[in-house]
This record gives structure tokens, C-alpha cells and sequence, in this order.
């Protein structure tokens, strides 16, 4: 039975929240603090973030939170406290990137989902099992799949995994956000938001 696909949209900012849910988003993504691939966003303050969580909730709007860089050991230790105060804030979901940061959203907000996001770089049907396994509830794929690599992975992975794709905004000509090309041509880190596009 086919049901409805979920609408997310992006939320860099408080205003681009209120204009996504205005239109009808169902869920929106943001950022908050270090931890997230959005530099170049308006990211949300702790406060701010809670205020968000509650603005959506109140028009049955989903709100999940980017935790999708890849952290270094020095940023690990910041890492328990920032899970736990998104999860008081109400966030419907995190997104990672690093099995790291998987586990350790599993141990300190167990109760709040886990998606894997595309910069994982999930692009076959055995990956997506894998995060499944280890407790992901959905995994956002990889932008340079086919519709037919997407039917595939479909069949062969359970059906309890929700599958997300980008369909509108930046996509990564190269490996789902983990190009060099910015790094080497203009020192800015793809992974850290700051993508120079020149593949552009």
C-alpha cells in the first residue's frame, strides 16, 4: 500500500521555518551548534531550538536535527550533552553521518529516531540493511542513485526502513558531499557546510 511521501524541507533560519511550515512542509531539518554540515545557516540556539520544536509540534510538523559532520576526537566530549539537550528540546529525529555519533544518540536520547543521512553515503540495499541493523529508522540516500537503484533497495530491506530522497536543491555532482574539490581549491570543507561548489 502506497502511502503519501513525507515532505521535508529545510529550515536554516526561524523565518525559513515559519515560510516551510507555512507551505506545507511536513517535517523540517535544521541545525544547532557544531555538530552539523550547516555552517552557512542561521543555526538554531539551544532556546531557539526548543521554540522551534514547539512552533511545529503545535501544526503537527515534525523537526529534525542535523548531526551529520563527522566528528574529531576533540569534539566527541561535547557530544553527550548536545544529544541530550536536543532531545529535552523535543526533536523528532537526529540525522548523522558517523556510526559514532549513531551509538551515541542511542545511548543518551534512545527514545528519539535515528536517520542515516546522505552524507553516510548509503548506495546499495546491503548498507541500508546495515544501518537498520544498528538502529537507524530511516536512511537518506545517497544523491547519485538511480530510481531503479532505489526500487532495488526497496526490495531487498525491510519494510519498517523508511527511505528518503533529495528530489530539489544542491546536489553533490561527486560522492554525497565527501568531494575534496572544495578542500583542495579553496580550503573550505564540504562536510563542515562550507562547500565552495566548484564543481559548479
Amino acid at each position: 500500500m502506497n502511502k503519501r511521501p513525507e515532505i521535508l524541507a529545510p529550515a536554516g533560519s526561524p523565518e525559513a521555518l515559519t515560510a516551510a511550515v507555512r507551505c506545507g512542509a511536513d517535517a523540517v531539518y535544521l541545525g544547532a551548534g557544531n555538530f552539523n554540515a550547516r555552517q552557512n545557516a542561521h543555526n538554531f540556539t539551544t532556546a531557539a531550538l526548543r521554540e522551534a520544536v514547539a512552533y511545529c509540534h503545535s501544526r503537527d510538523v515534525k523537526v529534525y536535527l542535523t548531526l551529520n559532520t563527522l566528528p574529531t576526537n576533540e569534539e566527541l566530549s561535547k557530544l553527550p550533552q548536545y544529544i541530550q539537550d536536543a532531545a529535552e528540546a523535543g526533536v523528532d529525529a537526529f540525522i548523522v553521518a558517523d556510526l559514532g555519533v549513531l551509538e551515541a544518540c542511542k545511548q543518551f536520547a534512545p527514545e528519539i529516531d535515528v536517520h542515516m543521512s546522505t552524507q553516510t553515503g548509503i548506495t546499495n540495499w546491503a548498507a541500508a540493511r546495515a544501518a537498520y541493523n544498528m538502529g537507524a529508522k530511516r536512511v537518506v540516500l545517497a544523491r547519485e542513485m538511480s530510481l531503479q537503484d532505489i526500487a532495488t533497495l526497496r526490495d531487498k530491506t525491510p519494510p519498517e526502513l523508511e527511505i528518503e530522497a533529495f528530489v530539489h536543491g544542491a546536489m553533490c555532482m561527486s560522492i554525497s558531499g565527501r568531494c575534496l574539490l572544495s578542500n583542495y581549491m579553496a580550503g573550505r570543507d564540504a562536510n563542515r557546510g562550507q562547500c565552495a561548489q566548484p564543481c559548479r
